[in-house]
This record gives C-alpha cells, sequence and structure tokens, in this order.
C-alpha cells in the first residue's frame, strides 16, 4: 500500500512514525509542501514501459527469457578489462588464483564469480631504513628528511654502534607476480623487515672503522645478495635491484670522537707513506755505497796481492842475477835507488875534476833563482864527487 492509506499512529492523520501527513520518514517536510512520491505508482510506470519495450507488448515467458538473457550478455561482457605495459594481470575465480595475463585486453568472468588483480611489475619501489621524508601539509610536497634511531642504530663486531642509513630499491619479479600477492600478507612491510635484518647481520660481522672508511661499497652487494636470497626463501616474489647507503656515521653524542680518531689514522698513514717513501730512497743509496766500497776493496786487494806478487817475483829474478854477479848487481842496484830518490827533484852535479881547488869559479845564482821567481821549486847545489 502506499504511505498515504497506512495508518497508525496518534492524531489518525500521521504516517507510521506518527508524523503528520506532509512530513516524510525522518520528520523533514518536503520541498514546496508537495506529497511524498507514491511507490506503487512508480512501479506501476516502471511495468508500462517495459511493455512497450518488450515484443507484444507483453511481459509474458518471451519477455522474461530475452531480458534474462540480455542481463547475462551484459554481465558476461562485464568480465572484459585492461592491463597496461607496465602491469600484470592476475584472474581469480571465487577468489583463487587461477591464471595470469599480460597487456592488453584481457577476459575473466566477471563479478560475483571472478575478480582480477593488477600488479605494477615494471615500477620500481623505493624503501627507507633509518630515516623518512616529512611531507609538507599545505603542499603535500616531501620535506626534510627525519631520523628513525631505532632503525639506524646498528651493533658492528667490534662492539661499536654505527649510524645507518640506506635505501633498497626493488620492483615485483614479472615472472612470479602471484607470490607477492599471495605468498605474503604484507610485503612492503616484509621486505623492509628483511631489509634491515641483513643490514643489521652485515655490520655485525664488520669493524666500525672499516664501515666508515673501506667498506662502504662491500656492504652494499653483501645486503642485497642477503636480501634476495631470504626473500626467495619466503617465496615473496621480488626482485632487490640496489642497495644504496646514505650515511654511515657514528651516533652523534661521540662524533667527535670518531672524527679526531679518523685524523689521527689519516695522519698515521701519511706518515707511514713518508717513511717508506724515504726508505725507498735511502736504502737502495747505502746498498750502492756498500757495493761500491766492497767493489773497491776487493779491487785493492787484488792490486796489492798482485804487486807483491811482482816485487816477490822481481827480487827473485835479482836474487839469482845478484849470484852469478855480485858487483855488478850492486852497482845497477844502487844507481836505480839514486834514480829513484833523486829522479822528482831539481839538483847540480859538481865535477870536482873540472876545479883543481875545489871550488867553482862562477856560480850564477842569479840564473839559479830565476826558477824560483817563476814558481818553481829552488835547484839545491851539491858539491862532491861522482861516482
Amino acid at each position: 500500500m502506499p504511505w498515504s492509506n497506512q495508518g497508525g499512529g496518534s492524531g489518525g492523520g500521521g504516517g507510521p512514525w506518527g508524523k503528520p501527513p506532509n512530513q516524510g520518514p525522518w520528520g523533514q517536510g518536503p520541498s514546496g509542501g508537495q506529497t511524498p512520491p507514491d511507490l506503487e505508482e512508480m512501479l506501476r510506470r516502471g511495468q508500462d514501459k517495459l511493455r512497450q519495450v518488450l515484443p507484444g507488448g507483453g511481459f509474458g515467458g518471451k519477455g522474461i527469457a530475452l531480458a534474462v538473457v540480455l542481463a547475462i550478455g551484459a554481465w558476461g561482457l562485464s568480465g572484459f578489462y585492461t592491463v597496461q605495459p607496465n602491469e600484470a594481470g592476475l584472474n581469480l575465480i571465487f577468489g583463487r588464483y587461477v591464471s595470469k595475463t599480460g597487456s592488453g585486453l584481457q577476459y575473466n568472468l566477471p563479478y560475483p564469480i571472478g575478480s582480477v588483480l593488477k600488479l605494477r611489475v615494471e615500477d620500481r619501489n623505493t624503501t627507507a631504513i633509518g630515516f623518512t621524508y616529512r611531507t609538507d601539509s599545505r603542499t603535500g610536497n616531501q620535506g626534510s628528511m627525519v631520523d628513525i634511531a631505532e632503525e639506524s642504530l646498528m651493533l658492528t663486531g667490534d662492539e661499536n654502534i654505527a649510524d645507518v642509513k640506506f635505501v633498497v630499491i626493488w620492483q615485483i619479479d614479472p615472472m612470479k607476480p602471484e607470490n607477492y600477492a599471495f605468498n605474503v600478507r604484507r610485503p612492503r612491510e616484509t621486505i623492509k623487515a628483511v631489509a634491515e635484518s641483513a643490514m643489521r647481520e652485515v655490520i655485525g660481522r664488520s669493524q666500525i672503522q672499516r664501515i666508515l672508511t673501506a667498506e662502504r661499497k662491500v656492504i652494499e652487494p653483501a645486503v642485497q645478495e642477503l636480501m634476495q636470497k631470504v626473500l626467495d626463501d619466503y617465496g615473496l616474489g621480488a626482485k632487490i635491484i640496489q642497495v644504496q647507503l646514505q650515511s654511515v656515521d657514528p651516533p652523534e653524542q661521540v662524533i667527535a670522537a670518531f672524527r679526531d680518531v679518523t685524523a689521527a689514522q689519516q695522519d698515521q698513514d701519511r706518515l707511514r707513506n713518508e717513511a717508506e717513501a724515504y726508505a725507498n730512497r735511502v736504502v737502495p743509496e747505502a746498498r750502492g755505497a756498500a757495493a761500491r766500497i766492497s767493489q773497491e776493496a776487493q779491487a785493492y786487494r787484488e792490486q796489492t796481492v798482485a804487486e807483491a806478487r811482482g816485487q816477490a817475483s822481481r827480487f827473485s829474478q835479482v836474487l839469482e842475477q845478484y849470484k852469478l854477479a855480485p858487483a855488478i848487481t850492486r852497482e845497477r842496484i844502487y844507481l836505480e835507488t839514486m834514480e829513484r830518490v833523486f829522479g822528482g827533484m831539481n839538483k847540480v852535479i859538481i865535477d870536482p875534476s873540472a876545479s883543481p881547488q875545489g871550488v867553482t869559479p862562477y856560480l850564477p845564482l842569479s840564473t839559479l833563482d830565476a826558477p824560483q821567481a817563476a814558481g818553481a821549486v829552488r835547484p839545491s847545489s851539491q858539491q862532491g864527487g861522482a861516482r
């Protein structure tokens, strides 16, 4: 029955909630003072329009069948869907995964029997560990970086604390997107937890000084490999593209002391390099000098031995000749000795037979002094008889 024919309520003319006839069920009257629309009248008008569309103007068995066919056709056509080039489609039947589709126009049984889950398998996702970015509430843009100490502080192998902030770049495996969709309930949170755990394990095997200096490029591939292994064991269906260290620092409370230690180590390395350079320069020089002295000593020894052997051989030969002619040999020895003694001296020899009185009648002293004036050695005068 229409709302206007229903009785009840106080006053004899109210609606089902006891309101006046000119008000709706929620106590508000219709605008313009009009009465509410008649529901039965609306249904009657819809039936009249349907009879006009159906063949024969009636609503018999054929009309019902045609309406059912049209409804089924429209329902079946609603199963077509489009997959973008960067997506993969997962077909579900009654909530169970049955097949995977690529990009383009695809089909699956429509709702409520079938459904489609689309995943962006070509997009690269970024997960930050140890920090996040503050979003401006007015503009919605990314703002300043905010540290998350419970994620970034990690214990090293030498029992120091390192503040490690890094980013993991990953994507859904296009070969196994169904694993990402169904094997893990919250895959993004799982990837972040695995990244933090892998980094803590790698940092726990290293020393703080190596982490701060030489091993930064070793940590990234080690964490990436360990993450991929764990995710594969989970069957999560994600590929780790890259692990990027944003910063590796000591805790803020002791960062000044660590900087002093780093500066001291740099000075130590510099002094060590200078000492090695000095040693590389001095040691070859010392070795060369030692080799030169050794060779000189060897040459002197050989020279001395050879001279001694020559003197001994000469003495033996002179002895043989002395045995044959003693007088001649003594005379020859005397002359050779005088030649060696006076060979480098300026000397004047006076023959005593030239002057019966034993003195020279004329001695040119000015001529003898001339070599001394010119820088020569002054000759000595000797008087005596030649033997």
